[in-house]
């Protein structure tokens, strides 16, 4: 059982966390739009992707980094993971008392959005596969003609930082070419990684397919649940975000420099 020993107060951290780089998509948008709040950033690289786990390893490294969070006094825990929210949140949420914020795929307004119903959602195997998941599709999908896509390979490539290579330019071409000739117009980004290569499936897709993403509904979300628990950061000074990776080395270093686009320490997890 996961315990908190305190009382969260304001000036406490926000505990961010994916299976990799892909949640720092969700980092920069709480940093820009929370710049009073102190954040903790961890990257289990050397587990990623989680596309690939089983539910229960899933569940067992979220609690781990979860507990880590609560002994570093985090007031608040993102789970910056699609594949981590649908598998292991449910039972995260039940075993502590801080607020915990997922990431859900953009369904509900991208059935709204949709001119012609047809929607693509593109996820990891192991969201795909996943009953909670399928049940938000389901809730949401209404009279849209939703298409679920895995895509499995791309985070690996995407933590490589081969996101500009010619391999990830023809894998992301497979899993869209089809759904392209199905006729969608709105794809999903069902994992927080992906919207590190929306440049790319732009540019395979064209400007006529609209391509939703989560930060800013994740964001909104943390606020409000703050503001609910009133631990909004009441200081005026600038937050500090600290970044640890569970597969340290220079070579990670430069590529969160790269991808947060200024010069970062990288800490060793845990």
């Amino acid at each position: 059982m996961l315990k908190i020993k305190r009382q969260a107060v304001n000036t406490d951290p926000i505990g961010i966390f994916d299976s990799g780089i892909g949640g720092l998509s969700i980092a920069q948008c709480i940093e820009q739009q929370l710049p009073h709040e102190n954040l903790l950033y961890v990257a289990d690289t050397l587990y990623a992707p989680y596309g690939e786990k089983s539910a229960e390893f899933i569940q067992q490294r979220v609690n781990e980094i979860a507990q880590w969070f609560i002994a570093h006094n985090a007031k608040a825990i993102v789970v910056a993971c699609n594949t981590a929210t649908v598998n292991a949140i449910d039972q995260l949420r039940a075993k502590i008392s801080i607020p915990v914020i997922g990431v859900e795929p953009a369904i509900k307004p991208a059935t709204i959005f949709s001119k012609n119903k047809k929607i693509a959602i593109l996820v990891t195997k192991a969201t795909a596969e996943n009953k909670r998941f399928l049940a938000l599709v389901a809730q949401y999908s209404h009279n849209s003609d939703v298409i679920i896509q895995p895509c499995p390979g791309l985070v690996e490539l995407i933590e490589q930082d081969k996101r500009n290579s010619p391999e990830c330019k023809l894998m992301l071409l497979t899993y869209l070419q089809p759904l392209l000739e199905k006729g969608i117009d709105t794809i999903v980004l069902g994992c927080t990684h992906y919207p590190l290569i929306k440049s790319l499936i732009n540019n395979i897709c064209g400007d006529s397919v609209v391509i939703m993403e989560t930060a800013q509904p994740v964001t909104e979300q943390l606020q409000r649940q703050l503001a609910l628990y009133q631990l909004i950061n009441s200081s005026n000074s600038s937050g500090t975000t600290t970044f640890y990776s569970s597969k340290y080395c220079l070579t990670q270093q430069a590529l969160f420099s790269h991808i947060w686009q200024r010069p970062l320490h990288l800490n060793s997890y845990p």
